[in-house]
């Protein structure tokens, strides 16, 4: 579904349905930026949460948008897929640190459903030993450094995974836990295909057109 030639910036999305509809409305209208549902938001709406977000942003597309439910799932994962399909996401997220059985099912249900299947390496200190005991290989991996980890300023955001990822499988890397421009570049210029940012476009909706002009201007 998305275009491994591209690089694009994903926009997590946590606030009141209200807050969500304003971030989105400043938004500019481009196939490069992937709204997520995330995780405490689907928690709170469910999935008719992610409807709402995908009814939103493909009208400001003019046509279907790309939407990431991040599920996180550590279990169920054969369900919490058809939930996401039926809920109108184009991805959806397990973590890595899932039984393998788990995480299995899920990317087989998400090929059979055909949306893309991103496994969440959040926490783990070694994505690519994930990677060798699975049966099939995902179609984006997640290289993510978590809210607390940012927050306290540590866990460096693991440059060195992707290239060493890139040189095996042929997939592509997402990189979560930047939120400067800055760090989103260095995320792109170290070969990942996506960056996700949720931070500024929660504390600082008005930077969020900013932001984005930026990356699609300055980033291909």
């Amino acid at each position: 579904m998305l275009n491994k030639r591209l690089s694009y910036l994903q926009i997590a999305l946590n606030g009141t349905l209200s807050e969500v509809k304003g971030v989105i409305g400043l938004l500019p209208a481009s196939d490069r930026i992937l709204i997520e549902a995330g995780t405490s938001f689907i928690k709170t709406y469910g999935i008719e949460g992610i409807s709402f977000i995908d009814r939103l942003w493909s009208y400001k597309l003019g046509k279907k948008g790309y939407i990431v439910a991040d599920l996180k799932c550590m279990d169920r994962g054969f369900t919490e897929v058809m939930a996401a399909k039926d809920s109108g996401a184009q991805a959806a997220t397990c973590l890595g640190l899932a039984p393998i059985q788990t995480v299995n099912l899920f990317i087989e249900k998400c090929k059979e459903l055909n949306i893309d299947s991103m496994i969440d390496m959040m926490n783990v200190e070694f994505p690519f030993g994930i990677l060798e005991k699975l049966k099939q290989i995902p179609n984006i991996v997640v290289l993510h450094r978590g809210v607390e980890q940012l927050e306290v300023g540590n866990k460096e955001i693991p440059f060195l995974q992707i290239h060493k990822i890139l040189e095996t499988y042929d997939v592509l890397i997402s990189v979560a836990g930047g939120e400067t421009f800055k760090e989103v570049g260095g995320a792109i210029f170290n070969d990942a295909n996506i960056a996700v940012v949720w931070k500024a476009f929660s504390e600082n909706p008005s930077q969020t057109a900013k932001l984005a002009k930026t990356f699609l201007r300055e980033i291909r």
